[in-house]
């Protein structure tokens, strides 16, 4: 085939792969039917094959630099990374994580198995015998849970007037309440960078084989549940659970959300099937890496709710049934969040993955 009657054979789909790439700028790849996006493939691969044949039969520069455009847009256009914005990470909020939490349900039972169960045996033993709290919590810690949950104790960090006689002034009141908002925004940001650690320890030691993240959960969970129990021990049982009642929701079932997301990277290394451990490892890891992501977002709304609500002076009451409703609505956001996108948008599982290659889903 001479030159001529190459360009006029295939010059009808350069053109219209052009009208694809106006197109596919104007919309995004993305919004485009899937039909289409197929179409926008197979043009690419031919087009880049015809390249590659006016190169090696040297037919012109201009012709070489003209179909070399064509394919550098196309290959940026359909390659490149999806811009991250505030509605796609809405969309992963509200459907994707939950979806992917239900859908290895499984690993986060088992984290709550190893993390609640630990946590409600230390609660009764030290409870009922608070010497043994000495033996998980050290001293000093102790004696500050006294401090701060006892009677006139500072778990209500409330600015008070440093001075009777400022106490009426426009220029303390200023002060007062800018010191109070610092002081709220130092400690969010404080209860953030701590929990979202012990998720992110829970989710990542669990690259070794599960037993990192089964020790953190185990760990954590002895603590926390020797910490109540000796709190209560000491008859603040109320100041520190209407504290803790409200970003507990958040808080408690995010760490067993991560714990659950390091459970599947154990599982993955231990259980590889017919893969290699480290493609297995990408293969699942992914989806544990979506999912710990969820529970860090989970504990950025626990550190928000213990920094700005769970601290405020309010009737104990009013905390116990605001609390109670955020369990629920922890509960029904796991549980039926992402529901009705199920049927349209499926997860994209990878279907050589099966329950023979020992995934426990």
């Amino acid at each position: 085939m001479n030159k001529h009657k190459f360009i006029q054979q295939r010059r009808p789909q350069w053109k219209k792969f052009e009208l694809f790439l106006r197109e596919a700028s104007s919309r995004s790849l993305s919004k485009l039917p899937a039909d289409k996006i197929s179409t926008f493939s197979q043009l690419l691969r031919e087009i880049s094959h015809d390249l590659a044949t006016i190169r090696s039969r040297g037919w012109g520069h201009e012709l070489t630099s003209y179909l070399n455009d064509l394919v550098a847009r196309g290959h940026n256009l359909f390659y490149s990374a999806p811009p991250t914005n505030f509605a796609r990470f809405y969309r992963y909020l509200a459907a994707d994580f939950p979806r992917l939490f239900r859908a290895n349900i499984g690993y986060f039972l088992i984290a709550c198995l190893l993390f609640f169960l630990p946590m409600g045996v230390s609660w009764c033993v030290v409870q009922n015998n608070p010497e043994l709290a000495s033996r998980v919590i050290p001293e000093e810690y102790l004696a500050q849970f006294d401090q701060m949950y006892g009677e006139g104790g500072g778990l209500n960090s409330d600015i008070e007037n440093t001075s009777e006689s400022d106490a009426d002034s426009e220029e303390s009141e200023g002060t007062e309440t800018g010191t109070f908002g610092d002081q709220r925004a130092a400690m969010a940001g404080f209860y953030i960078n701590h929990n979202v650690g012990i998720a992110l320890k829970c989710f990542a030691l669990g690259v070794l084989l599960g037993i990192g993240t089964v020790y953190t959960l185990l760990f954590n969970g002895i603590f926390l549940g020797a910490v109540a129990g000796y709190i209560i021990s000491q008859g603040n049982g109320d100041r520190f659970l209407s504290f803790v009642i409200s970003h507990g929701s958040f808080e408690l079932t995010a760490i067993a959300v991560a714990g659950g997301a390091g459970l599947i990277l154990g599982n993955a290394i231990i259980h590889p099937g017919q893969r290699t451990r480290f493609q297995s490892l990408q293969v699942r890891g992914l989806e544990a890496v979506q999912i710990a992501g969820g529970a860090a977002a989970m504990l950025v709304m626990a550190a928000m709710i213990e920094a700005f609500w769970s601290p405020a002076d309010f009737p104990d009451s009013v905390k116990y049934v605001v609390g109670s409703g955020l369990w629920l609505i922890v509960f029904l956001y796991l549980a039926f969040a992402g529901l009705q996108t199920d049927s349209r948008f499926p997860l994209h599982r990878n279907t050589s993955h099966s329950p023979r290659e020992g995934d426990q889903h």
